[in-house]
């Protein structure tokens, strides 16, 4: 039998160090995430209550924007409020249970955004590639499949990476970021996390797949552009925002998977901090504003919904 570890324990409590070297403007962040979060969320629902609330938008395009929107209040709220909590205290920790609940917020929600902007990259194909099918395609239960596939797959594989990071003995509890990731507790690991490593591999592996479905749709969408000035004009109002947020999510996803498992610490806490928070920062705010402005059909019922008195005394 080998000796027992001296530094090997039962873990209850993880130190969260990400803002050790920022504590001395926390009260600006603080008072910047106070206006930020609320203002997100509201953005966010009130494109979700705008789409649920008008028939004319109730179209298969419209339901995933809906579907974005919901995981961005989803996601956020796993990081937010213990974000803002942390700022105002002295020490940083969370309970293991607490850990695991918000790694499996916080990736599951990114997971399901990628499952859901490859969906509707999918559903931009066939309305503008194979127009005269896509209502016999794109059905109401073809829809709902896909929704509960962006949700459903996310869960699983968060699900299955929790399963494997909690039976690891654990030989520290001092994470090094702003909120618990699932790479920064499995270097804990006083043993091999072989399993949990080609586990993780095949997720990206698998997600890699959902980016050349994309791909593939794009390839065709441009092929199309090439040939119609009307198409190239549906291109650019319907698939660039779906592309900008995509670009986004993918960076953002790339360079916090990239740094956790071959990052440096040279890199200063700050940069470091930033790269942490992308997807958290720029995506949930984004989405509501580049789908909610800049979609002529979802700003006019914005409009109508929220406006009408003014507008009907206008017109």
């Amino acid at each position: 039998m080998q000796p027992p570890l001296e530094n090997e324990s039962s873990v209850l409590v993880f130190t969260l160090s990400g803002l050790n070297e920022t504590m001395e403007n926390r009260y600006v962040f603080f008072s910047l995430t106070a206006l930020f979060y609320p203002l997100m969320v509201l953005c966010n629902l009130i494109v979700i209550f705008t789409i649920i609330s008008q028939n004319t938008l109730h179209e298969p395009m419209y339901v995933f924007i809906c579907n974005l929107c919901i995981n961005a209040l989803y996601g956020t709220a796993g990081f937010y409020p213990k974000f803002m909590y942390d700022l105002l205290a002295e020490d940083h920790v969370i309970s293991y249970v607490g850990c695991m609940i918000q790694i499996f917020v916080i990736y599951s929600s990114v997971l399901c955004d990628l499952s859901t902007l490859t969906v509707m990259a999918y559903d931009r194909y066939v309305a503008i590639c194979r127009p005269l099918e896509y209502h016999s395609i794109m059905t109401n239960q073809r829809v709902l499949e896909w929704i509960l596939f962006c949700w459903l797959t996310p869960i699983f594989c968060m699900s299955v990476l929790i399963v494997l990071t909690a039976r690891l003995t654990l030989c520290g509890s001092t994470i090094e970021k702003l909120y618990c990731e699932i790479w920064a507790v499995a270097k804990l690991s006083c043993f091999s996390t072989t399993v949990n490593n080609v586990f993780g591999y095949i997720v990206i592996m698998g997600y890699f797949g959902h980016a050349v479905l994309i791909y593939c749709s794009y390839i065709q969408l441009i092929r199309m552009c090439i040939k119609s000035i009307e198409v190239r004009h549906k291109f650019m109002q319907t698939c660039v925002p779906h592309l900008l947020s995509l670009f986004i999510v993918a960076i953002a996803l790339f360079f916090d998977v990239l740094y956790s498992r071959y990052g440096s610490k040279n890199v200063p806490q700050g940069v470091r901090n930033f790269m942490a928070l992308e997807f958290l920062l720029i995506t949930p705010i984004l989405n509501p504003l580049i789908y909610g402005l800049n979609l002529s059909t979802v700003r006019q019922q914005l409009i109508r919904l929220f406006f009408k008195n003014q507008v009907g005394i206008s017109e």
